[in-house]
């Protein structure tokens, strides 16, 4: 081969390579560019996510705020102040049924989220009301259904329990210190309002006390 020719040749793998390695710098600037992108949008999505998931939580807390500032339609309530809060031992004659307050014994039922399925004593129960708790309860008029779904919502509440008063008026009852509420149905909207302003609620004479580690059992 001839020196022209060789040097025709150099130059032909040369312009090759700077070619090849003109492509593939573009080839990586593609590949930045392109990672660069996806991760901002995904940063934006995620940004975004987030800012969307604050919202909602703000707007439900908002919303359990201003309901836990009205009224639950319906509900019955009894001056605090006439709701006396002495230990004493034996059955006490309240004047309401289920009780919503007024001396008591002086061990509670525990009410960490509770379902009994037998009748407890009332005098007990009265001092986990003291306790902020919301104490259900429920006759045989109440569907087995509603039963189960309140059950299921008193499980998972803390400061709750629940048992059945064949002795009740209403098939539904929701009770909490100087507060209560009778309704037909587990459906029933002010179930969830009841709960949400009454389980260590502004009526609780006791904020904070334990709701556990006491009796389990009438």
């Amino acid at each position: 081969m001839s020196k022209t020719s060789k040097k025709a040749a150099a130059t032909s793998r040369k312009e090759r390579i700077e070619a090849m390695r003109r492509a593939e710098q573009a080839r990586e600037r593609r590949n930045r560019i392109l990672t660069i992108t996806l991760s901002t949008v995904i940063v934006a999505g995620l940004a975004g996510w987030g800012a969307y998931a604050i919202n909602s939580a703000n707007k439900k807390e908002e919303q359990k705020t201003a309901a836990a500032k009205e009224p639950v339609s319906g509900e019955k309530t009894w001056e605090k102040k006439k709701l006396t809060q002495n230990h004493v031992q034996g059955t006490v004659d309240y004047p309401m049924n289920p009780p919503v307050g007024g001396d008591h014994n002086q061990a509670w039922m525990t009410c960490d989220g509770t379902v009994y399925t037998k009748p407890i004593t009332k005098e007990n129960a009265v001092h986990s009301l003291e306790h902020g708790a919301v104490w259900i309860t429920y006759n045989d008029k109440a569907a087995d259904a509603d039963i189960k779904s309140l059950s299921d919502k008193v499980s998972k509440t803390p400061y709750t329990l629940m048992s059945p008063a064949n002795d009740q008026s209403g098939p539904i009852m929701l009770s909490a210190w100087g507060r209560q509420l009778s309704v037909d149905k587990a459906s029933d909207p002010r179930v969830e309002q009841f709960l949400t302003k009454y389980v260590q609620g502004a009526q609780t004479p006791e904020p904070g006390a334990a709701c556990t580690n006491g009796l389990t059992a009438a």
